[in-house]
């Protein structure tokens, strides 16, 4: 039998260390690289092909959220596990939406770990038991109920995500190759689809919506 090649990607090196040590101990799982961050797990997905990446739902320059809908749209074959300290709904629906098979606390029993992979794997989703047990119902009745975060295209929500990590226009031009007039047009369109008007009004709301931790 194939073992089950993972990709692990956490921003916290001594976090991913200890959750790679609990993968190696599981029969039949592979750990074949290791991101830092949102960018660099698209990146190592497209190198290595695993059948699993396992996100951080909160990694800077590019969430966990976000890489999951980018690895999903060019690498289909991939499926992802996020994982996260939070079990509220939004994340959750986020995490869905974006196309996740899993959503695995941090703070989860370590048996948890093995089932979630094997599952995933087999292609089933799975949820940590403390999230809601009603969310797959809500998640499907919800979902013509569009909120303005989930009308934001993907660019808008790196921009987002990447005013609230303190990043100035200058910087976030030249993270994403565009020039500052791009950046301010977008900022600009986020702040009147969000009906927000002012950056410390923006950190907030990206902070409420899991793109970045308080």
């Amino acid at each position: 039998m194939n073992p089950i090649r993972i990709l692990l990607a956490d921003d916290h090196g001594l976090v991913r260390a200890g959750i790679r040590a609990l993968l190696q101990n599981i029969a039949n799982v592979q750990v074949v690289a290791e991101a830092s961050d949102g960018y660099q797990a698209v990146q190592l997905v497209a190198e290595q092909h695993p059948d699993i990446a396992m996100l951080d739902v909160a990694m800077k320059g590019m969430n966990g959220i976000e890489a999951t809908a980018r690895i999903l749209k060019e690498f289909p074959h991939t499926r992802v596990i996020i994982l996260s300290v939070h079990a509220n709904e939004e994340y959750v629906r986020q995490a869905l939406r974006a196309g996740a098979r899993g959503y695995l606390l941090k703070d989860a029993a370590v048996a948890e770990l093995e089932l979630a992979v094997n599952a995933v794997a087999r292609g089933e989703t799975y949820l940590s038991p403390a999230v809601s047990k009603h969310l797959v119902n809500d998640f499907a009745r919800h979902e013509s109920n569009t909120s303005p975060f989930e009308k934001l295209t993907p660019r808008q929500r790196e921009i987002l995500q990447l005013i609230a990590e303190g990043r100035t226009t200058k910087e976030i031009a030249q993270q994403l190759g565009v020039s500052i007039k791009t950046v301010e047009t977008h900022r600009a369109q986020l702040m009147e689809r969000l009906d927000i008007h002012d950056i410390t009004g923006l950190v907030r709301y990206a902070i409420r919506m899991g793109l970045v931790e308080e």
